[in-house]
């Protein structure tokens, strides 16, 4: 290789870690314990600064994601810290909510253990591969989202019923999406497994 071509290579770009998306993710982390302080205040203005604390975090998360695929920012500390604010968004608020007796504890339950499982699952297999998130898992998303926002407004008693439809619909995309993940883990490893054995 001639010195031209060396100089024409780009050098590898620096990505700082305190870029605006991560930063908009630590911030996601910060606002958790600050939307379960709101929760557990007395005065009804509080449950709406709750429920605009929980909104606005949950905009952070789509945010944070598509500067860093846009902008280039997509770093290893993101990559980490982005589903972990994830899953304490809504594991705090689906906790709170069953401690205040606003959501059966078994719901609650139910999806974090799906949620901290699969984690758990997709690091045990991630030798043998990556498995991607697959539009049923944003789909899960976005409807645990909607479903806890619906629950932390106040709605008149009447209007009660569809928070638990959506939460009913959120829980059902949560184990559908959870045993499809289960599934994909399986066949990563059995198509690992006969690789190896392959050759």
């Amino acid at each position: 290789m001639s010195p031209h071509d060396s100089a024409a290579v780009p050098a590898p770009q620096h990505i700082p870690v305190w870029n605006i998306a991560n930063i908009l993710t630590v911030s996601r982390l910060i606002m958790v314990p600050l939307f379960v302080v709101f929760m557990f205040l007395d005065h009804p203005g509080w449950r709406f600064a709750a429920f605009a604390v929980f909104v606005l975090a949950a905009i952070t998360d789509h945010v944070d994601g598509e500067l860093a695929r846009r902008r280039n920012l997509v770093t290893d500390f993101g990559k980490v810290a982005d589903p972990i604010a994830d899953k304490a968004l809504t594991g705090a608020a689906l906790v709170v909510l069953s401690l205040l007796g606003e959501l059966w504890w078994w719901v609650t339950i139910a999806i974090l253990v799906r949620e901290w499982g699969i984690t758990a699952l997709r690091f045990a297999v991630i030798k043998y591969g990556v498995i991607p998130a697959s539009r049923g898992g944003k789909l899960k998303t976005v409807l645990q989202i909607v479903a806890i926002s619906v629950y932390l407004f106040p709605l008149p008693d009447p209007l009660h019923f569809i928070a638990h439809a959506l939460m009913a619909a959120a829980l059902a995309v949560t184990l559908w999406t959870g045993a499809d993940y289960v599934v994909q883990a399986l066949r990563l490893r059995r198509s690992s497994a006969s690789g190896t054995a392959d050759s």
